[in-house]
């Protein structure tokens, strides 16, 4: 029987999933998208998962998109439209990932256990944190392939970075160190190899034992700044301040009733 191509584990609070595809460094194939696109809106919707860790199987995190995985022949007719209505409603639907991994109201971390490019830069990318090893390296790769990018990437990244560092990743494409991207603010942290993951569950299940309400408005804080004018975000903040400040009050309550 072979062996899913995303793995899902809960540790404590934590809820790791895992893109796993070692032998061609977690490529994404069609089931492996919607397959990944379920775990991450599992994770969102579920209480016991208070912060999302993703990562990928054995020496890479995820190399892209698999160019020379089997298609599913599409069959073109009224109701379903051309190969290209098909193809962007099946990557609309894959992409969602990116979309929760964003906005979920929980923390998210990208472990990056080795190289990233092509699609896998889009996943990273829309994690709140990216904590890398030192044998992580960082390709956007679009170009090698004449694509214009996916799963969020060139959004994330302009957001991330400003748009001038976005512009020279994509259009240069040039692969980038583990050193030089955490200099350049495109991983959180940097490790040593043996220290990734045991590093990265330690502030994963820190967060998870956190104020998860406190994350919940912080996170939409955070996010409304992206895109809304700064007045809104201070009516915003002024809601969520009252928001999380109550939830957390009534949470103390709660457990005090029961201890």
């Amino acid at each position: 029987m072979d062996e899913a191509e995303i793995l899902v584990e809960q540790d404590a609070g934590v809820r790791i999933i895992t893109l796993n595809r070692p032998d061609r460094l977690n490529a994404l194939v069609p089931s492996m998208m919607a397959a990944f696109a379920d775990a991450v809106a599992e994770a969102a919707r579920d209480p016991a998962a208070g912060c999302v860790v993703v990562t990928g199987a054995g020496r890479g995190f995820c190399s892209g998109g698999d160019l020379k995985g089997d298609r599913t022949p599409m069959t073109v007719d009224a109701e379903r439209g051309s190969r290209v209505e098909q193809g962007f409603a099946e990557l609309r639907g894959f992409v969602e990932a990116s979309r929760l991994l964003h906005e979920m109201p929980k923390p998210t971390i990208a472990m990056v256990n080795g190289p990233v490019a092509g699609a896998g830069i889009g996943i990273a990318g829309a994690c709140d944190l990216r904590f890398a090893s030192e044998t992580a390296t960082f390709l956007t790769a679009f170009d090698r392939i004449g694509a214009s990018g996916d799963f969020g990437s060139t959004w994330f990244w302009t957001r991330i970075l400003g748009t001038a560092a976005a512009r020279e990743l994509f259009f240069l494409g040039e692969k980038i160190g583990a050193a030089e991207a955490h200099a350049r603010g495109i991983y959180t942290k940097l490790f040593a190899s043996a220290d990734l993951r045991g590093l990265t569950m330690t502030a994963a299940q820190r967060l998870a034992d956190g104020p998860r309400m406190a994350w919940r408005y912080m996170k939409a804080n955070l996010n409304m700044a992206e895109d809304t004018n700064f007045e809104a975000v201070l009516d915003q903040e002024c809601l969520n301040m009252g928001l999380s400040t109550a939830a957390a009050a009534a949470i103390h309550r709660a457990t005090r009733m029961h201890d």
